[in-house]
């Protein structure tokens, strides 16, 4: 999930468009009084933050996800249309991990991306333990569990539910599925990803509506 907060709402569409073709899911958000509300109920993997903005601005809004532990690590990439190399230090001071000037390339803004979450990725250690609603997956031992009930699961439904896991809120097409978790041991249709879904969900139980059909694109596992 990424948020964008931009109040050209023509920007903030295109720029949707260009990630959500990229495979990953978007919201846009005009003001920060909108964004901050969201946070409320969901964590994003990545905030594009425009500095111009009505009420407060961009740097504000950065200022607050630095100050605040729960939302101190998630990365932003800082957008505007100014381009002194003032906004530019001080955004990056302030905590930026990059910093787009308008008018950017959707295949640049798309790469920046993607280099922001690896660069992330790479730094962060893997939680052994993962524990998302009822559901309770150990790493190291490779069990999983629905409120104490230990799941038997396929090499195949287990590693789904951890990518799910370790991607709470995002959205996966099951071209993206079929990739990560089969690389080239499939060469068949994406019809196989459905089926591996639908064991897994049957095997969860109660907890089977926490991985969602998007449709028309694929699924992903809700953290509330």
């Amino acid at each position: 999930m990424i948020f964008c907060v931009e109040d050209d709402e023509a920007a903030g569409n295109l720029a949707a468009y260009a990630l959500e073709s990229a495979g990953f899911h978007v919201q846009i958000f005009p003001n920060g009084q909108a964004f901050f509300k969201a946070l409320e109920s969901a964590e994003p993997e990545l905030i594009l933050l425009d500095i111009m903005l009505p009420g407060e601005d961009g740097l504000s809004i950065l200022k607050k996800l630095r100050a605040d532990s729960s939302t101190s690590e998630i990365p932003v990439i800082l957008t505007t249309a100014k381009g002194t190399e003032f906004d530019k230090v001080k955004g990056l001071d302030l905590g930026a991990d990059d910093y787009l000037v308008k008018p950017f390339g959707m295949l640049e803004m798309v790469s920046r991306v993607k280099a922001v979450l690896r660069r992330v990725s790479a730094h962060k250690p893997e939680n052994d333990l993962l524990a998302i609603g009822p559901i309770v997956m150990n790493d190291t031992a490779h069990q999983v569990t629905v409120d104490g009930r230990h799941l038997e699961l396929t090499l195949k439904e287990y590693s789904l539910l951890e990518l799910f896991m370790r991607n709470p809120d995002r959205v996966f097409d099951r071209d993206t599925l079929l990739l990560k978790i089969w690389n080239n041991e499939y060469s068949g249709d994406t019809r196989t990803v459905d089926v591996h879904v639908g064991t897994l969900r049957s095997k969860l139980g109660k907890a089977s509506n926490m991985i969602q059909t998007v449709r028309g694109v694929g699924y992903k596992l809700v953290s509330a």
